[in-house]
């Protein structure tokens, strides 16, 4: 387990030696240029794609690079951690290049895929308590009764610098770089991006960004120490992270050039966004990196700017929620309680008026039971399918003109 007492000391040199260690097992992750999002925000955006690394994530790197640097008698005792996923499955993937047993603690509550994937990697997965606080707690006491070396998803100064590596790629593959975007949890990729990146190239801008439910690091920043939040609530479960490490807060504070938070809904209507514009499926925490960019808009413009979509391990139900969200949120989807009259032809009248305003009606839940409607009238739930927020605006009036009622629902 890191020291709390002692400061990281990861140096660039380490991370030049991560990269050596992981360039064995690991190609460089691909950086693309995306022309919608440079044209919407006018300038040049490309996207650091770790979601194409084996796991589907970032956390591949640190947790390899640890479990490379055990000495034989640590290997044989095998690694042991708590997560709810994506360092789950980097320690599993990590483990298994190396030969060596790992036993990973993850709560109930965790993500199905992630428990199945990190499964799939030939972890021995143990399912304990209700969260991840509860998770770790069991992992200590298995480490202390097993003597497996506990793996760190972020607080580790060997964990950093294979995150370091990110930004070596970065470097080499776009030089002129101006602005790195990433979000953080606990933050052992944006330090590792603080030690590689500004070492190199100290005039490139480092943004680092939280969920406003989960914004441990920011407000530890703005506190000058580590704080604990007495609860967090995003859907951004890769960066729900309510203890903040006063080790890695040491290496952001003179580095980070801003620190911003978005909300869910933003979140969700980014991570929309990147799977229409760049055609890639992006976790919250990816989505959150696009969410804060209107917050620097003029920051941006004629600048070469990185957004690190650093995982893409997302569940299909969570992914169809979050698409609903970003919809209603962009104004493309609108919900909508209609009042008509209860007599032949109402609701078919309905539907043509719908029809009329090219609409495309997704669903329409015909109830007459509502016990807040008179014996004559009728209550119809819609889902529509529309263009945009004028467009949806042009509905609610059109609807308005001929139901006894309309609500618009959020």
């Amino acid at each position: 387990m890191p020291n709390p007492d002692q400061e990281i000391r990861t140096t660039l040199a380490d991370i030049r030696a991560a990269r050596t260690e992981l360039s064995k097992l690991l190609s460089p992750s691909p950086l693309i240029h995306n022309a919608w999002l440079s044209e919407a925000f006018g300038c040049e955006i490309y996207l650091k794609m770790e979601n194409m690394t084996p796991i589907g994530s970032f956390k591949i790197r640190g947790a390899t690079y640890r479990i490379s640097r055990l000495s034989a008698e640590e290997r044989k005792a095998g690694v042991i951690c708590a997560s709810a996923g994506n360092h789950a499955q980097g320690v599993a993937w990590g483990s298994r290049q190396l030969g060596i047993r790992a036993r990973i603690v993850m709560p109930r509550s965790a993500p199905l895929l992630k428990i199945q994937n990190t499964r799939a990697l030939g972890a021995e997965v143990i399912l304990f308590g209700d969260n991840y606080d509860e998770a770790f707690a069991e992992a200590q006491r298995l480490r202390e009764a097993t003597g497996a070396t506990y793996i760190h998803a972020f607080d580790d100064d060997q964990v950093v610098a294979g995150q370091g590596t990110v930004g070596l790629e970065i470097l080499e593959q776009l030089p002129d770089v101006d602005m790195v975007v990433c979000s953080i949890g606990g933050g052992g990729l944006m330090a590792g991006l603080c030690l590689s990146m500004k070492e190199l190239k100290p005039g490139v801008k480092l943004v680092g960004c939280q969920a406003a439910g989960s914004p441990s690091m920011v407000e530890s920043l703005k506190q000058g120490r580590a704080v604990s939040l007495d609860k967090v609530e995003t859907f951004a479960d890769g960066i729900k992270v309510g203890k903040a490490s006063e080790r890695i807060r040491k290496i952001l504070a003179p580095r980070l050039d801003h620190m911003l938070v978005a909300d869910d809904e933003a979140m969700a209507a980014s991570v929309l966004t990147l799977l229409e514009k760049a055609k890639i499926i992006a976790e919250g925490a990816c989505g959150l990196t696009l969410a804060v960019l209107p917050q620097i808009r003029e920051e941006l413009r004629g600048k070469k700017v990185v957004l690190i979509i650093s995982g893409g391990n997302i569940d299909v139900n969570l992914l169809s929620r979050i698409i609903d969200r970003g919809l209603i949120r962009a104004g493309r989807r609108l919900r909508a309680n209609a009042l008509i009259s209860d007599r032949p032809g109402s609701l078919a009248q309905l539907t043509q008026l719908l029809a009329q305003q090219e609409a495309n009606i997704l669903q329409a839940i015909h109830d007459r039971n509502e016990p807040s409607t008179r014996i004559d009238e009728t209550e119809v739930e819609l889902t529509l399918e529309t263009r945009g927020p004028e467009h949806s605006a042009q509905v609610i009036e059109a609807l308005r003109a001929h139901c006894l009622r309309v609500t618009v629902l959020q």
